[in-house]
């Protein structure tokens, strides 16, 4: 509800979006945030990064799939929501979890796949095989992401006229302003501060057409008990 992200929300959110997609006996606990608009559940899990002990991918694909899927590259310390290389090594701290991910390559095949702690390294558990789900519940492919710039573009180009006719000029330098901002951050980077606002061009909806939120998250046979 905060304009600022809280980490350990957001974790859980992404937590939460995690087990539904991978376990049949998710219970989740919500405010009435979980009506608050979010992104597509289809390309949430189908932009998802999937690793296992014995694949073949190339080490640097993977990387670039990370920064698609809006992992940040760091050289230090990790932080969830990030990744770092050292060699064939390559560690990642998932943006739902509470320990990181490490994964050992050997050429392009995925030699070992191990839970680690953070702080220590230390190995914590060997996987066979783990899915690594987007940093934003509003990641989307490229090609999506430059339609939706277009519409967005020329709902634009409608709002500045409206605001011009009605005089309001400092208000329409401000959207003019802002919007370009956004605009370029999400072309060059995929992704901005607020991208939420621009949801219906990035899902394709009709104005007016409600956006996706938890509950579409769900199978179609889950139990909701709503309490007040």
């Amino acid at each position: 509800k905060e304009s600022t992200i809280n980490e350990e929300i957001d974790r859980m959110r992404h937590s939460a979006t995690r087990a539904l997609f991978e376990r049949r006996d998710a219970l989740i606990v919500a405010s009435v945030s979980c009506i608050y608009g979010l992104g597509s559940p289809e390309a949430y899990h189908g932009m998802m990064l999937l690793l296992q002990r014995g694949m073949r991918i190339d080490r640097d694909a993977a990387l670039r799939k990370l920064v698609e899927i809006q992992y940040r590259r760091v050289n230090t310390d990790l932080e969830r929501g990030s990744f770092r290389v050292r060699g064939d090594v390559l560690e990642i701290w998932p943006s739902y979890a509470e320990d990181a991910l490490r994964v050992e390559f050997f050429g392009d095949e995925v030699e070992a796949i191990s839970r680690i702690d953070t702080v220590r390294g230390k190995v914590l558990e060997a996987l066979v095989r783990h899915p690594v789900y987007p940093n934003s519940h509003y990641v989307t492919p490229r090609e999506t992401m430059l339609r939706a710039i277009e519409t967005v573009q020329l709902e634009l180009a409608a709002r500045l006229d409206e605001l011009a006719a009605e005089g309001k000029l400092l208000e329409a330098q401000r959207l003019r302003m802002r919007t370009s901002y956004d605009l370029e951050m999400m072309q060059e980077m995929g992704f901005c501060n607020g991208i939420e606002n621009y949801s219906r061009h990035i899902d394709g909806r009709a104005p007016g057409e409600a956006p996706f939120t938890l509950l579409d998250y769900f199978p179609k046979d889950f139990l909701l008990v709503i309490d007040e």
